[in-house]
């Protein structure tokens, strides 16, 4: 069977491996010069299974409107000239009530509790090291009405199974010593102790090269122009140049070009690009710098420990494939960085990053089939791509090679909408 993989970020990296390893002949094609090097370069490093939950919730809208006035909100909206950027932030408003966060949540935990134990198996299986780190995310609250409000999300992941535990002041400290050094700034936080971390670059370089040495081919430096459908089958791929390509099966695991690839077949996938941002910063004092994975709830930012790095990311930009480097965004990760673990590294000698996270109005990824039964996604992870690739990646493979995925997967297709 060969199936063509349509982009080399983290998650068409392990949907590669998975197919491979299912006995699949797979060619992965990539416009860029290498794997991980757009959405998956240089994101949080988070691997947060208890902390996937969708952005669409109740209190979203009103919360939305205070922060536009805020000089550092974590969100900004600009008009993009687009009826897809209206129509999708419709649907995502539509989104927050009750009952769509609890059910979209309720999708999103299972896939990423998952995806963790798929990665813990492919790190023990082929020896990966990327400076991962299995000691949880703690959310940190600033105000007694965010920590009271984050009983409801307790209670939720209590109720499907996700170890949490909320903490006082004192607790966190005991979490993060390095929080210590900043009395009186926070009330109390969340901590998730199965979360891990890691730096999602270099395990995807290593699982390609790993790919690689089995078999899959990766083709970098090609555009693929269209998908060539007939009999509703896609039976060629098309890239830029004029060279065709056959293939039994085709996976768009494209990040955020995935929509404009579908919509010449007639599919609308509801993927719009959220840009964010991060910081990554040589650590002066590791320990004034936290173990694993702290989250800021007022700004919405999460600082994660590597091995000599802190790398701060977060925000989010409602304003079309602009890629540009807003020097004003950075310094609000600066500021949080500074606020919380002052004496941790020197935030201006941080290299800046931001890049396009493919986000549907549910928060839910798209994973699975198609009107057409050999297209395939595996798109519209949002800021959890990292979290659920080796998840998503083993369900796709497993629904294209007829078997049966290990966890529910049906709310997960394109079908929901």
């Amino acid at each position: 069977m060969q199936v063509i993989v349509i982009g080399a970020g983290v998650v068409g990296v392990a949907t590669a491996h998975y197919l491979r390893a299912a006995g699949c002949e797979v060619t992965v094609l990539e416009q860029l010069d290498g794997p991980a090097t757009e959405t998956s370069f240089a994101n949080a490093g988070q691997v947060s299974p208890g902390y996937a939950a969708p952005w669409a919730a109740p209190g979203i809208p009103w919360k939305a409107v205070k922060w536009l006035t805020q000089p550092h909100s974590p969100l900004k909206i600009r008009p993009d000239g687009s009826l897809f950027q209206l129509s999708w932030m419709a649907r995502m408003l539509a989104n927050c009530t009750t009952a769509a966060y609890e059910r979209n949540k309720g999708r999103m935990v299972p896939l990423a509790e998952y995806s963790r134990d798929c990665l813990r198996d492919l790190r023990e299986e082929l020896d990966l090291q990327y400076e991962q780190r299995s000691l949880g995310t703690l959310q940190v609250f600033r105000t007694a009405k965010q920590l009271e409000a984050a009983q409801r999300d307790s209670d939720i992941l209590s109720a499907i199974g996700v170890p949490n535990h909320l903490l006082d002041a004192q607790g966190l400290v005991d979490a993060e010593p390095a929080l210590a050094r900043v009395p009186g700034k926070l009330v109390g936080a969340l901590q998730l102790p199965n979360d891990e971390t890691g730096d999602c670059k270099m395990f995807t370089d290593k699982l390609a090269a790993r790919c690689e040495a089995a078999g899959v081919v990766f083709r970098y430096g090609v555009t693929v122009e269209r998908l060539i459908a007939a009999n509703q089958q896609i039976r060629q791929v098309q890239l830029k140049g004029g060279e065709i390509l056959n293939a039994d099966h085709v996976v768009l695991a494209a990040g955020c070009t995935s929509r404009a690839l579908a919509a010449p077949l007639g599919l609308d996938l509801p993927v719009y690009p959220v840009k964010g941002y991060s910081l990554t910063i040589p650590l002066k004092n590791a320990d004034a710098a936290p173990r694993s994975t702290v989250l800021d709830e007022s700004y919405k930012i999460a600082l994660t420990r590597f091995d000599s790095r802190l790398r701060v990311g977060g925000m989010a930009e409602v304003a079309g494939y602009d890629k540009h480097l807003d020097m004003g965004r950075v310094a609000t990760l600066a500021m949080v960085t500074n606020d919380l673990f002052p004496d941790a590294g020197d935030t201006s000698q941080g290299t800046p990053w931001t890049g396009l996270r493919p986000m549907t109005p549910d928060g839910t990824p798209l994973v699975g089939g198609t009107s057409y039964p050999n297209l395939w996604l595996n798109t519209g992870h949002g800021t959890l791509g990292w979290t659920m690739a080796c998840g998503s990646g083993r369900v796709l493979a497993d629904l294209i090679t007829k078997k049966t995925p290990e966890i529910e997967s049906s709310g997960l297709a394109l079908a929901r909408y």
